[in-house]
């Protein structure tokens, strides 16, 4: 888990997606983490999400912020189920609150199956035009921070994950009891989860705003970077 020292605020406990890692929030934790903690954890050896959630909580200040982009904003809902009264503050950016469909778990095992025999490159590849807006999808540096992600992760780590995804629960009916402020952020063009994802959790959870970027696909702190730290900002200062 890696951190930012701060002075005075909650900290803040930001939870990066698959094949992911701090540098999902490079943009972010400087200006975020000026008067506070921001912890960012680092998760590749846990095979269900129940143990991420675990996991970070073990790490965790007593009462903190809570936010997670794609998986890691499913294992920022197990956390707020499992713990509801260390959570200040939810927010779930780019993701969702669904179990895993057939269809989605079949296309796991091929990206496993890919990884396995050739490497990480060509599921990067595979990933890419899903991941992000159309007009960076040639964007070398976005392509090499990518690429680089998932050597950190591993191959040991991104099968770890891509099976707690798989197992995964549905946690659409949790979403009526979160008590605490709740962003919902996601990219217009997100195409891994898209936005009706976000309407259906942003309706369901009781004190929720939800956010829209424009030409942003599903990796939005790297693609709307100034405009993610405005709304986590804003959010932090409720």
């Amino acid at each position: 888990m890696t951190a930012a020292t701060g002075r005075h605020e909650p900290a803040l406990v930001a939870v990066p997606g698959l094949l992911l890692d701090q540098r999902l929030w490079e943009r972010q934790t400087p200006l975020l983490g000026h008067d506070r903690e921001v912890q960012v954890p680092l998760l590749r050896r846990h095979a269900s999400i129940a143990a991420m959630a675990h996991a970070v909580l073990a790490e965790a200040p007593e009462r903190f912020a809570l936010c997670g982009l794609s998986m890691g904003g499913i294992v920022a809902l197990e956390i707020v189920r499992a713990a509801p009264e260390r959570v200040t503050r939810l927010a779930l950016l780019d993701t969702q609150a669904r179990a895993d469909t057939a269809e989605s778990t079949a296309g796991r095992r091929e990206m496993l199956d890919l990884a396995q025999r050739r490497g990480f490159e060509p599921v990067i590849e595979q990933l890419l035009p899903r991941l992000v807006h159309p007009r960076l999808r040639d964007d070398a540096p976005t392509r090499r921070l990518l690429h680089e992600m998932a050597e950190t992760i591993g191959l040991e780590g991104f099968e770890a994950q891509q099976e707690a995804l798989i197992g995964r629960i549905d946690q659409r009916p949790n979403l009526p009891a979160i008590a605490c402020p709740t962003l919902v952020l996601c990219g217009r063009q997100d195409a891994l989860t898209p936005v009706d994802r976000h309407e259906e959790m942003a309706a369901a959870i009781p004190d929720a705003t939800l956010v829209v970027l424009p030409e942003c696909g599903h990796l939005s702190p790297l693609e709307r970077p100034d405009m993610v730290t405005a709304q986590l900002r804003a959010w932090l200062d409720g």
